[in-house]
Protein backbone atom coordinates (compact mmCIF):
# COMPACT_ATOMS: atom_id res chain seq x y z
CA UNK A 1 0.00 0.00 0.00
CA UNK A 2 1.51 3.31 -0.97
CA UNK A 3 1.75 6.47 1.05
CA UNK A 4 0.63 9.75 0.15
CA UNK A 5 2.30 11.40 -2.94
CA UNK A 6 5.33 13.83 -1.87
CA UNK A 7 6.65 17.37 -3.84
CA UNK A 8 9.63 16.09 -5.69
CA UNK A 9 12.77 17.35 -4.26
CA UNK A 10 16.13 17.29 -5.87
CA UNK A 11 18.99 15.59 -3.92
CA UNK A 12 22.88 15.26 -3.67
CA UNK A 13 24.51 13.06 -5.27
CA UNK A 14 27.98 12.59 -3.84
CA UNK A 15 29.09 11.90 -0.38
CA UNK A 16 31.14 14.19 1.25
CA UNK A 17 34.05 13.16 3.26
CA UNK A 18 34.10 15.29 6.15
CA UNK A 19 31.10 17.94 7.60
CA UNK A 20 30.88 19.76 10.51
CA UNK A 21 27.45 18.17 11.76
CA UNK A 22 25.46 15.29 10.38
CA UNK A 23 21.79 14.59 10.10
CA UNK A 24 20.44 11.42 10.37
CA UNK A 25 17.03 11.65 9.20
CA UNK A 26 15.39 13.52 6.79
CA UNK A 27 11.79 13.78 8.38
CA UNK A 28 10.46 17.08 9.32
CA UNK A 29 12.83 17.10 12.39
CA UNK A 30 16.05 16.32 10.10
CA UNK A 31 15.03 18.36 7.19
CA UNK A 32 14.70 21.91 9.79
CA UNK A 33 17.56 21.07 11.81
CA UNK A 34 19.58 20.91 8.34
CA UNK A 35 18.43 24.45 7.98
CA UNK A 36 18.93 26.20 10.94
CA UNK A 37 22.14 24.85 10.89
CA UNK A 38 22.50 26.06 7.15
CA UNK A 39 21.41 29.03 7.81
CA UNK A 40 24.37 29.83 10.51
CA UNK A 41 26.65 28.51 8.13
CA UNK A 42 27.22 25.08 9.31
CA UNK A 43 29.09 22.43 6.94
CA UNK A 44 25.86 20.37 7.93
CA UNK A 45 25.04 16.64 5.68
CA UNK A 46 22.22 15.38 5.79
CA UNK A 47 21.69 11.46 5.52
CA UNK A 48 18.30 9.26 4.49
CA UNK A 49 17.60 5.99 4.07
CA UNK A 50 14.82 6.13 1.66
CA UNK A 51 13.38 9.11 0.21
CA UNK A 52 12.89 13.10 2.37
CA UNK A 53 9.52 13.10 4.61
CA UNK A 54 8.53 9.17 3.47
CA UNK A 55 7.29 8.23 6.78
CA UNK A 56 5.61 10.00 9.68
CA UNK A 57 6.51 13.27 8.36
CA UNK A 58 4.19 12.46 5.42
CA UNK A 59 1.85 10.66 7.06
CA UNK A 60 0.16 12.51 9.95
CA UNK A 61 -2.85 14.73 10.03
CA UNK A 62 -1.13 18.05 9.02
CA UNK A 63 -2.28 19.91 12.40
CA UNK A 64 -0.27 22.35 13.37
CA UNK A 65 -1.14 23.63 16.86
CA UNK A 66 -0.43 24.75 20.42
CA UNK A 67 -4.10 23.56 21.79
CA UNK A 68 -4.08 20.53 23.61
CA UNK A 69 -0.21 19.80 24.17
CA UNK A 70 1.29 18.29 27.09
CA UNK A 71 2.47 21.63 29.41
CA UNK A 72 5.82 20.81 28.35
CA UNK A 73 5.16 21.15 24.96
CA UNK A 74 3.43 24.41 24.83
CA UNK A 75 7.04 26.78 24.93
CA UNK A 76 8.47 24.90 21.94
CA UNK A 77 4.88 24.67 20.15
CA UNK A 78 4.39 28.65 20.46
CA UNK A 79 8.07 29.27 19.35
CA UNK A 80 7.33 26.52 16.12
CA UNK A 81 4.09 28.60 15.10
CA UNK A 82 6.40 31.87 14.85
CA UNK A 83 8.90 29.96 12.57
CA UNK A 84 6.16 28.52 10.83
CA UNK A 85 4.30 31.99 9.93
CA UNK A 86 7.29 32.86 7.82
CA UNK A 87 8.68 29.67 6.40
CA UNK A 88 7.31 29.76 2.79
CA UNK A 89 8.87 32.90 2.26
CA UNK A 90 12.07 31.69 4.19
CA UNK A 91 12.59 28.36 2.06
CA UNK A 92 11.10 29.54 -1.03
CA UNK A 93 8.43 27.21 -1.14
CA UNK A 94 5.23 26.63 -0.70
CA UNK A 95 4.03 23.96 2.73
CA UNK A 96 0.44 24.89 2.68
CA UNK A 97 0.55 26.59 5.86
CA UNK A 98 -2.63 28.18 6.74
CA UNK A 99 -3.45 29.81 9.94
CA UNK A 100 -7.77 28.44 9.75
CA UNK A 101 -8.14 27.49 13.56
CA UNK A 102 -8.67 24.35 15.11
CA UNK A 103 -11.47 22.61 17.68
CA UNK A 104 -11.66 20.11 19.97
CA UNK A 105 -15.27 19.31 20.13
CA UNK A 106 -17.02 18.61 23.06
CA UNK A 107 -19.37 15.78 22.94
CA UNK A 108 -19.74 15.73 26.88
CA UNK A 109 -19.52 17.08 30.12
CA UNK A 110 -16.80 15.43 30.51
CA UNK A 111 -15.04 16.67 27.40
CA UNK A 112 -16.38 20.04 28.55
CA UNK A 113 -14.78 19.81 31.69
CA UNK A 114 -11.30 18.68 30.24
CA UNK A 115 -10.99 21.44 27.95
CA UNK A 116 -11.44 23.86 31.19
CA UNK A 117 -8.60 22.38 32.66
CA UNK A 118 -6.22 22.95 29.57
CA UNK A 119 -7.66 26.42 28.79
CA UNK A 120 -6.71 27.14 32.76
CA UNK A 121 -3.11 25.95 32.02
CA UNK A 122 -2.91 27.25 28.71
CA UNK A 123 -3.99 31.45 30.08
CA UNK A 124 -0.29 31.70 31.35
CA UNK A 125 1.09 31.66 27.79
CA UNK A 126 -1.60 33.93 27.08
CA UNK A 127 -2.81 32.15 24.12
CA UNK A 128 -6.28 33.12 21.95
CA UNK A 129 -7.70 29.72 23.07
CA UNK A 130 -11.42 29.72 24.55
CA UNK A 131 -14.34 27.61 25.15
CA UNK A 132 -16.88 28.08 22.62
CA UNK A 133 -20.96 26.90 22.91
CA UNK A 134 -23.11 25.22 20.86
CA UNK A 135 -23.91 27.95 18.24
CA UNK A 136 -19.95 29.46 17.97
CA UNK A 137 -19.10 25.70 17.24
CA UNK A 138 -21.44 25.39 14.32
CA UNK A 139 -20.54 28.69 12.54
CA UNK A 140 -16.70 27.48 13.09
CA UNK A 141 -17.68 24.11 11.66
CA UNK A 142 -19.17 25.13 8.45
CA UNK A 143 -22.11 22.74 7.46
CA UNK A 144 -21.95 21.14 10.69
CA UNK A 145 -25.01 18.64 10.87
CA UNK A 146 -25.00 17.94 14.88
CA UNK A 147 -25.64 20.48 17.72
CA UNK A 148 -22.15 20.26 19.98
CA UNK A 149 -22.24 21.03 23.58
CA UNK A 150 -19.87 23.42 22.56
CA UNK A 151 -15.85 23.03 21.55
CA UNK A 152 -12.40 24.39 22.68
CA UNK A 153 -11.58 26.77 20.04
CA UNK A 154 -7.96 27.91 19.03
CA UNK A 155 -8.36 30.53 15.83
CA UNK A 156 -4.36 31.07 15.63
CA UNK A 157 -3.95 27.37 15.46
CA UNK A 158 -3.20 26.16 11.43
CA UNK A 159 -2.93 23.41 9.15
CA UNK A 160 -0.04 22.86 6.51
CA UNK A 161 0.25 20.10 4.06
CA UNK A 162 2.86 16.89 4.91
CA UNK A 163 3.36 15.86 1.16
CA UNK A 164 4.83 19.13 0.87
CA UNK A 165 6.35 20.57 3.62
CA UNK A 166 9.44 18.46 4.24
CA UNK A 167 10.12 18.64 -0.03
CA UNK A 168 9.98 22.54 1.11
CA UNK A 169 11.95 22.87 4.13
CA UNK A 170 14.88 20.61 2.13
CA UNK A 171 14.83 22.21 -0.80
CA UNK A 172 15.34 25.88 1.08
CA UNK A 173 18.17 23.91 3.10
CA UNK A 174 20.08 22.94 0.10
CA UNK A 175 19.69 26.53 -1.00
CA UNK A 176 21.03 27.72 2.50
CA UNK A 177 24.19 25.65 1.69
CA UNK A 178 23.15 22.01 3.02
CA UNK A 179 23.87 18.89 1.41
CA UNK A 180 20.99 16.20 1.64
CA UNK A 181 21.35 12.95 0.09
CA UNK A 182 18.52 10.40 -0.02
CA UNK A 183 19.12 6.17 0.01
CA UNK A 184 21.79 6.80 2.16
CA UNK A 185 21.78 4.64 5.09
CA UNK A 186 23.97 5.87 8.24
CA UNK A 187 24.97 2.19 9.65
CA UNK A 188 26.41 3.49 12.92
CA UNK A 189 29.10 6.37 14.31
CA UNK A 190 32.29 5.90 14.99
CA UNK A 191 34.33 7.22 18.22
CA UNK A 192 38.00 8.02 19.25
CA UNK A 193 38.96 8.96 22.52
CA UNK A 194 35.36 8.50 23.62
CA UNK A 195 33.84 11.58 21.33
CA UNK A 196 32.07 10.95 17.68
CA UNK A 197 34.79 11.21 14.85
CA UNK A 198 32.43 9.85 11.46
CA UNK A 199 29.81 8.59 10.77
CA UNK A 200 29.89 5.18 8.29
CA UNK A 201 27.18 5.43 5.84
CA UNK A 202 26.65 2.65 2.98
CA UNK A 203 28.03 4.67 0.57
CA UNK A 204 31.34 5.43 2.97
CA UNK A 205 32.31 7.19 5.77
CA UNK A 206 31.90 10.97 6.50
CA UNK A 207 34.53 12.66 9.29
CA UNK A 208 32.04 14.44 12.12
CA UNK A 209 32.02 15.79 15.76
CA UNK A 210 28.93 16.24 15.64
CA UNK A 211 25.45 14.01 14.82
CA UNK A 212 22.14 14.98 15.12
CA UNK A 213 19.78 11.59 15.11
CA UNK A 214 16.23 12.45 14.06
CA UNK A 215 15.34 8.68 13.04
CA UNK A 216 11.63 9.51 14.25
CA UNK A 217 10.71 5.45 14.67
CA UNK A 218 14.08 4.19 13.90
CA UNK A 219 16.36 5.85 16.37
CA UNK A 220 15.78 3.22 19.30
CA UNK A 221 17.32 0.92 17.09
CA UNK A 222 20.71 3.57 16.07
CA UNK A 223 20.30 4.18 19.83
CA UNK A 224 21.06 0.25 20.39
CA UNK A 225 24.19 0.20 18.52
CA UNK A 226 25.48 2.79 20.62
CA UNK A 227 25.01 0.88 23.56
CA UNK A 228 22.15 3.88 24.62
CA UNK A 229 18.59 3.02 26.02
CA UNK A 230 16.23 5.04 24.29
CA UNK A 231 12.82 4.21 25.69
CA UNK A 232 10.74 4.13 22.43
CA UNK A 233 7.93 2.55 20.99
CA UNK A 234 6.16 2.23 17.69
CA UNK A 235 2.16 2.65 17.58
CA UNK A 236 0.38 2.85 14.19
CA UNK A 237 -2.22 5.19 13.16
CA UNK A 238 -4.40 5.21 9.55
CA UNK A 239 -5.91 8.09 7.85
CA UNK A 240 -7.75 8.05 4.35
CA UNK A 241 -8.27 11.59 1.90
CA UNK A 242 -11.11 11.88 0.56
CA UNK A 243 -12.18 14.49 -3.20
CA UNK A 244 -12.22 17.45 -3.03
CA UNK A 245 -15.81 19.36 -1.58
CA UNK A 246 -17.28 22.99 -0.89
CA UNK A 247 -18.75 24.22 2.07
CA UNK A 248 -17.08 22.23 4.74
CA UNK A 249 -15.32 24.06 7.46
CA UNK A 250 -11.86 25.67 6.34
CA UNK A 251 -9.58 24.50 9.52
CA UNK A 252 -9.47 21.03 11.63
CA UNK A 253 -11.41 19.70 14.53
CA UNK A 254 -11.82 16.32 16.13
CA UNK A 255 -13.81 14.36 18.56
CA UNK A 256 -13.36 11.14 20.65
CA UNK A 257 -14.49 9.20 17.54
CA UNK A 258 -13.19 11.03 14.23
CA UNK A 259 -10.49 14.05 13.09
CA UNK A 260 -11.05 16.45 9.98
CA UNK A 261 -8.46 18.39 8.42
CA UNK A 262 -9.03 20.81 5.67
CA UNK A 263 -6.57 19.96 2.70
CA UNK A 264 -4.92 22.56 -0.06
CA UNK A 265 -5.95 20.19 -2.55
CA UNK A 266 -10.22 20.59 -1.31
CA UNK A 267 -10.49 17.39 0.42
CA UNK A 268 -10.28 16.39 3.72
CA UNK A 269 -7.93 13.91 5.73
CA UNK A 270 -10.07 11.84 8.49
CA UNK A 271 -8.40 9.53 11.34
CA UNK A 272 -9.25 8.40 14.83
CA UNK A 273 -6.72 9.59 17.39
CA UNK A 274 -8.50 7.20 19.48
CA UNK A 275 -7.75 4.23 17.58
CA UNK A 276 -3.75 2.88 17.20
CA UNK A 277 -2.30 -0.13 16.70
CA UNK A 278 1.26 -1.44 18.43
CA UNK A 279 2.42 -4.37 17.11
CA UNK A 280 4.26 -6.67 19.96
CA UNK A 281 8.07 -6.74 19.46
CA UNK A 282 11.16 -7.66 21.53
CA UNK A 283 11.00 -3.53 22.70
CA UNK A 284 7.64 -4.11 24.01
CA UNK A 285 8.76 -6.53 26.78
CA UNK A 286 12.11 -4.84 27.52
CA UNK A 287 10.01 -1.50 27.82
CA UNK A 288 6.77 -2.85 30.02
CA UNK A 289 7.68 -1.09 32.64
CA UNK A 290 8.42 2.23 31.35
CA UNK A 291 5.60 2.69 29.52
CA UNK A 292 3.23 0.95 32.35
CA UNK A 293 1.93 4.51 33.45
CA UNK A 294 0.77 5.21 29.76
CA UNK A 295 -1.06 1.59 29.01
CA UNK A 296 -3.20 2.85 32.62
CA UNK A 297 -3.63 6.51 30.94
CA UNK A 298 -4.87 5.06 27.62
CA UNK A 299 -6.98 2.41 28.40
CA UNK A 300 -8.28 0.93 25.13
CA UNK A 301 -6.95 3.64 22.43
CA UNK A 302 -3.60 2.01 22.04
CA UNK A 303 -4.89 -1.94 20.99
CA UNK A 304 -1.69 -4.02 21.14
CA UNK A 305 -1.59 -6.82 18.82
CA UNK A 306 0.94 -9.00 16.17
CA UNK A 307 2.01 -7.90 12.68
CA UNK A 308 5.13 -8.34 10.25
CA UNK A 309 7.01 -6.21 12.66
CA UNK A 310 6.81 -8.52 15.53
CA UNK A 311 8.57 -10.90 13.20
CA UNK A 312 11.41 -8.59 11.22
CA UNK A 313 12.11 -6.98 14.98
CA UNK A 314 12.63 -10.40 16.21
CA UNK A 315 15.16 -10.58 14.14
CA UNK A 316 16.70 -7.65 14.20
CA UNK A 317 17.54 -7.45 17.60
CA UNK A 318 21.56 -7.80 17.63
CA UNK A 319 23.88 -5.48 16.47
CA UNK A 320 25.42 -5.42 13.26
CA UNK A 321 29.05 -4.58 12.41
CA UNK A 322 29.13 -1.51 10.14
CA UNK A 323 30.60 -3.00 7.26
CA UNK A 324 27.63 -4.85 6.77
CA UNK A 325 23.89 -3.71 5.67
CA UNK A 326 21.43 -3.85 8.10
CA UNK A 327 17.60 -2.96 8.61
CA UNK A 328 18.44 0.29 7.84
CA UNK A 329 19.35 -1.04 4.17
CA UNK A 330 16.59 -3.86 4.16
CA UNK A 331 13.60 -1.61 4.82
CA UNK A 332 13.93 2.11 3.31
CA UNK A 333 10.67 3.03 3.99
CA UNK A 334 8.18 1.97 6.97
CA UNK A 335 4.79 1.36 5.22
CA UNK A 336 2.43 -0.37 7.64
CA UNK A 337 -0.94 -1.72 6.37
CA UNK A 338 -3.52 0.77 6.89
CA UNK A 339 -6.57 -0.67 8.95
CA UNK A 340 -8.97 0.45 6.51
CA UNK A 341 -11.78 -0.28 8.60
CA UNK A 342 -11.30 1.93 11.70
CA UNK A 343 -10.63 5.04 8.99
CA UNK A 344 -13.91 4.36 7.01
CA UNK A 345 -15.56 3.93 10.35
CA UNK A 346 -14.43 7.83 11.79
CA UNK A 347 -15.26 8.52 8.17
CA UNK A 348 -18.66 7.62 8.70
CA UNK A 349 -18.55 9.88 11.98
CA UNK A 350 -17.12 12.32 10.36
CA UNK A 351 -19.99 12.22 7.54
CA UNK A 352 -22.63 12.52 10.38
CA UNK A 353 -21.33 14.94 11.75
CA UNK A 354 -20.65 17.17 8.15
CA UNK A 355 -22.77 15.99 5.76
CA UNK A 356 -21.26 17.60 3.14
CA UNK A 357 -18.55 14.52 3.30
CA UNK A 358 -21.17 12.48 1.98
CA UNK A 359 -20.67 13.69 -1.54
CA UNK A 360 -17.26 13.05 -1.47
CA UNK A 361 -15.34 9.61 -2.37
CA UNK A 362 -12.37 8.48 -0.38
CA UNK A 363 -9.74 8.41 -2.67
CA UNK A 364 -6.57 7.21 -0.30
CA UNK A 365 -5.69 5.08 2.58
CA UNK A 366 -2.53 4.62 4.24
CA UNK A 367 -0.66 4.22 7.38
CA UNK A 368 2.55 5.43 9.67
CA UNK A 369 4.03 3.95 12.20
CA UNK A 370 4.60 7.01 15.66
CA UNK A 371 7.70 7.11 17.50
CA UNK A 372 6.56 7.71 21.53
CA UNK A 373 8.23 7.95 24.82
CA UNK A 374 6.73 6.78 28.07
CA UNK A 375 5.52 10.56 28.92
CA UNK A 376 4.47 11.11 25.38
CA UNK A 377 6.97 14.48 24.94
CA UNK A 378 9.53 13.98 22.92
CA UNK A 379 13.47 13.52 23.58
CA UNK A 380 15.74 16.73 22.27
CA UNK A 381 19.10 15.94 24.50
CA UNK A 382 22.75 15.99 24.40
CA UNK A 383 23.95 12.95 25.66
CA UNK A 384 26.79 12.95 28.44
CA UNK A 385 27.38 9.12 27.42
CA UNK A 386 28.03 10.24 24.08
CA UNK A 387 29.67 13.39 23.56
CA UNK A 388 28.76 15.57 20.24
CA UNK A 389 25.26 13.70 19.40
CA UNK A 390 22.16 15.11 19.95
CA UNK A 391 18.69 13.28 19.47
CA UNK A 392 15.20 14.70 18.26
CA UNK A 393 13.03 11.84 18.30
CA UNK A 394 9.42 10.28 20.30
CA UNK A 395 7.54 13.10 19.09
CA UNK A 396 4.71 10.51 19.83
CA UNK A 397 2.64 12.28 17.21
CA UNK A 398 2.99 15.66 17.89
CA UNK A 399 5.95 16.48 15.59
CA UNK A 400 4.48 17.74 12.14
CA UNK A 401 3.92 21.17 13.73
CA UNK A 402 6.55 21.34 16.36
CA UNK A 403 8.96 20.02 13.78
CA UNK A 404 10.51 23.44 13.03
CA UNK A 405 10.86 24.27 16.26
CA UNK A 406 12.23 21.52 17.78
CA UNK A 407 14.74 21.82 14.44
CA UNK A 408 16.03 24.77 15.73
CA UNK A 409 15.94 23.66 18.83
CA UNK A 410 18.62 20.82 18.03
CA UNK A 411 20.27 22.97 16.22
CA UNK A 412 21.09 24.92 18.50
CA UNK A 413 21.86 22.55 20.99
CA UNK A 414 24.45 20.83 19.03
CA UNK A 415 26.45 24.08 18.22
CA UNK A 416 26.23 25.32 21.79
CA UNK A 417 24.25 28.40 21.51
CA UNK A 418 21.53 29.69 23.36
CA UNK A 419 17.83 27.76 23.31
CA UNK A 420 15.05 29.24 21.52
CA UNK A 421 13.57 27.52 24.76
CA UNK A 422 14.28 26.02 28.38
CA UNK A 423 15.47 22.62 26.60
CA UNK A 424 15.20 20.68 30.53
CA UNK A 425 11.86 18.77 29.90
CA UNK A 426 13.09 17.20 26.95
CA UNK A 427 16.20 15.41 28.13
CA UNK A 428 16.87 12.32 28.12
CA UNK A 429 18.08 11.74 31.42
CA UNK A 430 14.50 12.20 32.84
CA UNK A 431 13.76 8.27 32.02
CA UNK A 432 16.86 7.21 34.04
CA UNK A 433 17.24 9.51 36.87
CA UNK A 434 14.32 9.14 39.17
CA UNK A 435 12.16 11.57 37.47
CA UNK A 436 8.17 10.11 37.68
CA UNK A 437 6.38 9.39 34.31
CA UNK A 438 4.05 12.56 33.93
CA UNK A 439 1.31 11.92 31.75
CA UNK A 440 -0.55 14.41 30.81
CA UNK A 441 -4.58 14.41 31.19
CA UNK A 442 -6.97 14.35 28.70
CA UNK A 443 -8.07 17.63 26.83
Amino acid sequence: MPGPTLDPTQTDQILPGKADVVVIGGGIIGVSTALFLAERGVDVVLCEKGVLGGEQSSRNWGWVRVMGRDRREIPLAIEALKIWDGLDARVGGDTGFRRSGILYIAESETDTANHAAWLKLAQAHGLDTRQIGTDETASVMLGSGRRYNGALYTPSDARAEPQKAVPAIATGARRAGARILTGCAVRGIEKSAGRISAVITEKGRIETSAVVLAGGAWSRLFCKGLDVRLPQLKVRNSVLRTSPVAGGPEGAGATATYAYRKRLDGGYTIANGGINMHALVPDSFAFFRDFQPARKAEGEAVQLGLSARSWQELFEISAVPLDRPGAFERHRILDPKPDARSALKAFRAASDALPVLRETQVRQFWAGLIDVTPDAVPVISTLDTVPGLVIATGFSGHGFGIGPGAGHLAADLVMGNTPIVNPAPFRFTRFSDGTPIEIAPPV
